[in-house]
C-alpha cells in the first residue's frame, strides 16, 4: 500500500456514479418452499418492555404492575405482540425481503410458551408456499416462523403471507 497517496491504489469514482444498494432482497424465484434461515438474537429488555407498553397501551395489571405481572411467573411477562414485533424485526433485519418485499396480507399467529424480559429470542423462517400470482411481476410467499428463546424452546409461531417481487427476466 502507497500511504503517501492513497488515490493511487483507490482511484475516485467518477462524479456521475450512482451509488448501488449493498444488498437486494430476495426475489420469489429466489424465495422456493423449503428454504430456511436463521435470524440474529435480540435480549428482551426492560427497556424494550416499558416503551412497548406505554406506547401500544397495554395498560392492564397483567404488564404494568411488575408484582401482578410476576405472580404466577416468577418474573415479568412479555405481550406476545411485543414478542412478534421483535421477530419480525430480527426477520426484516436479515434483508431478505429489502426491495423486493411488496405487501404484508396476513397472518396466522399462535403462542407456545410464555416470554418474560430478560429472554434472549431468536426466529428460524420457512418457506411453507410459493406461488405466483396473476401479475407477472409479483409471487405469494407464506413462511412460517418459529420464534425460540435462548433455551431453545418455540415460544412463538406465526405464518405471513407476502407479495414479493419476481427477477426482471420473470416479469418480461
Amino acid at each position: 500500500m502507497n500511504r503517501e497517496d492513497p488515490a493511487r491504489e483507490h482511484p475516485a469514482a467518477p462524479e456521475e456514479a450512482v451509488a448501488s444498494p449493498l444488498h437486494r432482497g430476495l426475489t420469489w424465484e429466489e424465495l422456493p418452499v423449503g428454504l430456511s434461515f436463521r435470524t440474529g438474537a435480540r435480549t428482551i429488555t426492560e427497556t424494550d418492555f416499558i416503551n412497548f407498553v406505554t406506547w401500544a397501551g397495554f395498560t392492564e395489571p397483567l404488564f404494568l404492575d411488575a408484582s401482578d405481572s410476576a405472580a404466577g411467573h416468577g418474573r415479568r411477562l412479555v405481550p406476545a405482540a411485543l414478542t412478534y414485533s421483535l421477530a419480525e424485526g430480527l426477520v426484516i433485519q436479515t434483508l431478505a425481503f429489502a426491495g423486493t418485499g411488496i405487501a404484508f396480507l396476513g397472518m396466522d399467529l399462535k403462542v407456545r410458551q410464555p416470554v418474560y424480559v430478560g429472554d434472549t429470542v431468536h426466529a428460524v423462517v420457512a418457506i411453507s408456499e410459493s406461488r405466483a400470482t396473476r401479475n407477472p411481476s409479483r409471487g405469494l410467499v407464506v413462511s412460517t416462523i418459529k420464534v425460540h428463546n435462548h433455551h431453545g424452546d418455540e415460544v412463538l409461531e406465526y405464518s405471513p403471507a407476502r407479495l414479493v417481487r419476481r427477477s426482471a427476466t420473470a416479469a418480461d
